[in-house]
């Protein structure tokens, strides 16, 4: 039997976005730039995809720019900012996701580029302090940005409270809101920073599609000039399937209740296996994700050893899947190398149930008693 817990790498496709995307391809096959009525029939699905996301999130429909995902969306507001000021001060957390990280040390790696790249680290409970955060912020600051909740450890962050500030001196901000759409109320307009980026298929939606929500008078420049689409924020001819099926997603999965599927594997994974870690476990996490250490097993082995036992889990990130390197979140809150190694991420879904988290804890027991056994160890 395969069991699927890995929902924050991406979330299986819900049916109604997989009918949308159907629907909208047999249908709405034009060219939503085309005046004609297959062009028409295009745009009203795109026009209708947006007025949804923008109920859904609270912002206006003009917010929405839909690109290919977060990624883009993230290149796109850190692009907006940076090229159209004079070096400073950026501001960033050291919990980030790669797709934040590593454009921002593109800028500051720019030969005499002048920029100043602050990179707070973590408690080590996971979470950002907000007091230090806005303690590094200085009247050169140009830009923070920040996660609204982890992807690796679930750990939701202070983001009110930093953009509150940030509001109150005039320094834009770019809410990386990817893990946690879905997962925890967001209203772009109580939070009243200038970018939010967000993800499809970590809802349920396909992948590929994505959206950058953009404060009112914000100026974007495009990464790549083209045809002007999206009011000349994001050229290239719009996935109108994939903005079907990202629309339709939205609010089918409820994350909520899938807290307790997490919660009763945390408890049974505790009284089976007395030294394992849950990681973040005395603050707000997103309802689904549990990250665990088991002091003395190598995450990559153990993740294989379950997948062979049918279940699929993630070591670290998805995104960081097939590389060696520990977690740089989990070191970034003082974790030991030898322990960050040792860390496997499971995200529960909609299908999940309390019986696959005690199965899975089963499964542990039994690889890590194997792995022990052909070590030498004492089980």
């Amino acid at each position: 039997m395969k069991r699927y817990l890995d929902h924050n790498a991406t979330c299986p496709p819900v049916r109604a976005a997989v009918e949308a995307m159907v629907r909208a391809s047999a249908e709405a096959y034009g060219n939503p730039s085309s005046l004609h009525w297959a062009g028409r029939a295009a745009r009203r699905v795109v026009d209708d995809a947006r007025d949804a996301l923008a109920r859904y999130v609270d912002c206006e429909s003009g917010s929405v720019v839909f690109t290919s995902g977060g990624t883009e969306s993230n290149n796109i507001a850190i692009h907006s900012v940076l090229a159209a000021c004079r070096p400073g001060r950026i501001v960033t957390t050291a919990i980030e996701h790669p797709a934040i990280l590593k454009p921002l040390q593109q800028f500051v790696d720019a030969a005499g580029s002048g920029w100043e790249l602050i990179v707070v680290r973590p408690q080590a409970n996971g979470r950002v302090s907000d007091a230090a955060l806005l303690q590094v912020m200085t009247e050169d600051t140009r830009l923070v940005c920040m996660m609204m909740a982890n992807n690796e450890t679930g750990a939701v962050q202070p983001v009110a409270t930093v953009a509150a500030h940030c509001r109150r001196i005039g320094v834009p901000v770019l809410v990386d809101a990817v893990q946690a759409l879905g997962k925890q109320s967001i209203s772009f307009r109580q939070l009243d920073v200038d970018f939010m980026s967000l993800s499809g298929h970590k809802i349920g939606g396909p992948k590929g599609v994505g959206a950058l929500i953009v404060r009112r008078g914000v100026r974007v420049s495009e990464l790549s000039p083209g045809g002007g689409q999206e009011r000349a924020r994001r050229s290239g001819t719009e996935n109108v399937p994939g903005i079907a099926g990202f629309a339709a997603a939205l609010g089918v999965v409820d994350f909520a209740a899938i807290a307790q599927v997490r919660d009763d594997f945390e408890v049974y994974l505790r009284s089976r296996i007395a030294d394992a870690e849950v990681i973040s476990a005395d603050v707000e996490r997103t309802p689904n994700t549990s990250l665990v250490i088991l002091p003395g097993m190598d995450g990559e082995t153990m993740l294989m050893q379950l997948d062979l036992a049918g279940f699929a889990v993630a070591s670290g990130s998805a995104c960081s899947s097939g590389k060696r390197e520990p977690s740089h979140v989990l070191l970034a809150m003082g974790v030991a190398e030898t322990r960050a190694r040792s860390s496997i991420r499971v995200s529960f879904g909609p299908a999940n149930t309390a019986e696959d988290g005690r199965a899975l804890v089963e499964a542990l027991v039994v690889a890590r008693n194997r792995l022990k056994g052909m070590a030498g160890l004492a089980v």
